[in-house]
């Protein structure tokens, strides 16, 4: 086809479209249309209807607060779906903490995220790989426009920091690759010397008046494979940065970390913490006389302990544990003339303290006890912060509250569910079967009756030291879908067994050397205590979960027969195969207290294969094609395992994906697969073929039905003579605009911005 041609092709396709969307606008402007409309829509009672796991994946999210140093705005970032990219996307926003009006600071195709307010507020930092697909930072004015890139990076930005007054900034990358390295790949062809070859992190800086004018490649600061960088930070004088390192990137050597100083006169680098265990996070005292860091204090352990902040002269001496009278992992947020505040897990609550270096009393600052908080951040005076909170009636908001603490709503995420029917949310507790006291998520349907007997999910948490909290969808709108299996009529469950944070170290070392035993008996005495209440049918019972949920997962589908089915996400089926072939060795030792080969009886007593001859559960088997966190063997065998016994199995492998599934395309499949097996098993329906799902019918398929009723709609509007509601136009072109983006001839045309 010539060029000349295809141009008059495309132009008669752009005519017949504008035709057909000016027909659906001023149809849907036709008075008689509106009105009718109008009367028809019940009342928003009866409007509330069962999110779909679409309706769920579009939702909404906000996080990543900073409040400005004048404590007169707040910067926060909103993520949602984008189907078209399959990719999550992230923009910037900006609330005026007076007046609450929202504005967003960023936009486009490729993700915002990381603000950080200058010092004198006058710009805000980001990073985005709008640039070359790469990471880099950029500056906006809080008042809008376009943004300036301020870095080019080969490697690309992987966290900076304003300096002090505002005319410096630092950042981390990575090291390109050398020219041996490219000149091997070249003669050699392309491999790798496994836990040989690596590239290090390390710090530069960057003139900000320099990069308004043209993008910089910054100015290194530190170099070598003596450690790769971590976390850093600027001292008040700006003349030095603290950081932590540790010997080289790979996992298993996080334990190596350590905390530096570097001198900037003359890029001087000092250690000044070097102990077992990791040290890491460095802030430094208002007056730069101390760091505060997060450390083990010399625990090789760690994995299974809480960990501590610890304070050391910015000149190097005597490490001084601060928060041994504190039981759970506390992370610093700041330290002001106030003192060091921190964040930490009180079971299901979150929190800020604000610790006294000197007395080291701690004393909680945020309330109530219930509050679910997170995400601080401190105006310059310290008298201010912003924070996200959720409850079991909202998701994730932003707050801003002076101090003491008296906390104020500044957006409305929770709106987008004013049309959803959803479960209810609460604590519940039981005791397991040594007696230890255990708390859960119970999720209940809407009109939950306590006569009725329902079926009961499980869905568990990985980690093993994560936790779930009754917030308003927290962790319900990608892979486990609970509100839709609870508007079905189920009740659905989410423990919080041994080892979950929040809960002290005396309960995360519950389950050393006795992982998967002690978490099947939480999981099963909860069971237990629901079907006590009269609540729960147990001929209806599944359980599934991801990663070390996962794990316990295939550990009751190989060692119970309490389930009807089981979805197994990312898990452990053997602990050896586990152990070698996963990139966090360390974490099997610490847990397990050895390798199979030194103690072989662990490995088998924690193993769901060691009981594989009792399975019966119809089992769907989930996994990342290159996870290398639970590589894909432990999946194989599991699912062999069942298959030699004669055990329904499907195994699902998700392409591309590493430990989690990071698309939106995927995650809905994940999503649909867990849907449709747990419906056949536990509601009835028909035995799904994952396969061969089915497809929803595509737009440009019905395109010739809605040439006709545009049409149709067309000729009623011209036999009309009534007049339009002017504040329905905006809404109505919107609408318009949806059915353009999916009708032939789109993008030749567009009725407005896309």
């Amino acid at each position: 086809m010539t060029r000349k041609a295809h141009d008059s092709r495309a132009a008669n396709k752009a005519m017949a479209a504008f035709f057909i969307a000016a027909a659906l606008f001023l149809s849907l402007m036709n008075p008689a249309h509106s009105a009718a409309k109008r009367a028809s829509t019940p009342s928003s009672d009866t409007t509330r209807h069962v999110p779909t796991i679409e309706d769920l994946m579009n939702l909404k999210s906000a996080g990543g607060t900073q409040i400005s140093p004048d404590r007169t705005k707040v910067a926060y970032t909103v993520t949602e779906t984008d189907f078209e990219q399959d990719a999550y996307v992230t923009q910037i926003w900006l609330a005026d903490v007076a007046t609450g009006r929202a504005l967003q600071l960023t936009r486009g195709k490729k993700s915002s995220s990381g603000p950080g307010w200058s010092p004198d507020g006058r710009w805000l930092a980001f990073t985005s790989s709008r640039a070359d697909d790469k990471s880099q930072i950029f500056v906006i004015s809080p008042d809008g426009g376009e943004a300036i890139q301020l870095t080019k990076v080969e490697t690309g930005v992987q966290g900076f920091e304003w300096s002090p007054d505002g005319k410096i900034i630092a950042f981390a990358a990575s090291d390109p690759e050398s020219k041996e390295s490219k000149d091997r790949k070249d003669y050699y062809g392309d491999y790798e010397v496994v836990r040989k070859e690596y590239r290090h992190t390390h710090l530069w800086t960057m003139d900000v008046a320099e990069a308004l004018k043209t993008p910089q490649p910054g100015k290194r600061r530190t170099s070598g494979k003596d450690y790769t960088v971590g976390g850093f930070y600027w001292s008040p004088d700006g003349m030095k940065i603290a950081f932590d390192a540790a010997v080289n990137p790979d996992l298993i050597n996080d334990g190596t970390s350590d905390i530096y100083i570097l001198d900037l006169a003359g890029d001087s680098v000092k250690k000044i913490v070097s102990q077992p265990g990791p040290d890491s996070s460095p802030y430094w005292s208002p007056d730069g006389h101390s760091i505060v860091f997060s450390s083990a204090m010399g625990k090789t352990d760690y994995f299974v302990r809480n960990g501590r902040l610890a304070v050391v002269p910015a000149e190097g001496g005597a490490v001084r544990s601060l928060t041994d009278a504190f039981d759970e992992d506390p992370y610093a947020v700041c330290w002001n003339g106030d003192g060091i505040y921190f964040s930490a897990q009180q079971k299901t609550a979150a929190h800020l303290f604000r610790l006294d270096p000197a007395s080291l009393r701690i004393a909680r600052i945020t309330g109530p006890d219930d509050a679910m908080l997170g995400g601080f951040s401190f105006s310059n005076d310290g008298k201010r912060l912003a924070f996200m909170s959720a409850s079991p009636t909202a998701i994730n908001e932003v707050f801003v509250s002076d101090l003491p603490f008296n906390p104020r709503i500044l957006t409305r995420m929770t709106d987008q569910m004013s049309g959803f029917i959803l479960g209810t949310r609460e604590v519940i507790s039981w005791k397991s079967k040594d007696g230890t006291v255990i708390e859960g998520v119970l999720i209940k349907p809407a009109d939950f009756d306590p006569a009725r007997k329902y079926a009961l999910l499980c869905v568990i948490h990985g980690g093993p030291t994560g936790v779930d909290r009754p917030a308003l969808l927290s962790g319900d709108t990608r892979t486990y879908p609970s509100d839709i299996w609870a508007a079905r009529g189920a009740l659905i469950l989410k423990v919080n067994y041994r080892g979950s944070a929040g809960y002290g170290e005396k309960f995360r070392m519950l389950n050393h050397r006795n992982l998967g035993v002690g978490d099947a008996w939480d999981v099963l005495s909860g069971i237990e205590s629901l079907v006590a209440k009269g609540w729960v049918d147990p001929g209806r019972v599944g359980c599934m979960g991801w990663s070390q949920g996962g794990y316990i997962s295939a550990f009751l589908t190989a060692s119970s027969r309490a389930f009807k089915a089981i979805s197994v996400g990312a898990g452990i089926s053997n602990w050896a195969t586990y152990y070698y072939n996963t990139d966090i060795t360390p974490f099997t030792i610490q847990y397990l207290g050895a390798d199979p080969v030194t103690d072989p009886a662990i490995y088998a007593k924690t193993s769901p294969m060691t009981y594989i001859k009792n399975a019966a559960t119809p089992t769907l088997i989930q996994h990342g094609e290159f996870d290398k966190r639970v590589p894909i063997p432990n999946a194989f065998e599991l699912r062999q395992g069942l298959v030699d016994r004669g055990v329904p199995v499907e195994m699902v492998v998700y392409k591309g994906y590493g430990h989690g599934i990071t698309k939106p395309k995927s995650v809905r499949g994940a999503a649909e697969h867990n849907l449709a097996w747990f419906n056949h098993y536990i509601f009835g329906d028909p035995k799904p073929d994952l396969s061969a799902p089915p497809l929803p019918e595509k737009v440009a398929d019905k395109a010739p039905e809605k040439v006709a009723k545009l049409s149709k709609e067309w000729s009623s509007f011209h036999k009309s003579d009534g007049k339009i509601l002017l504040f329905e136009i905006p809404v109505l072109f919107t609408e318009v605009r949806k059915v353009l983006r999916k009708l032939p001839g789109y993008p030749y045309f567009a009725l407005g911005s896309p």
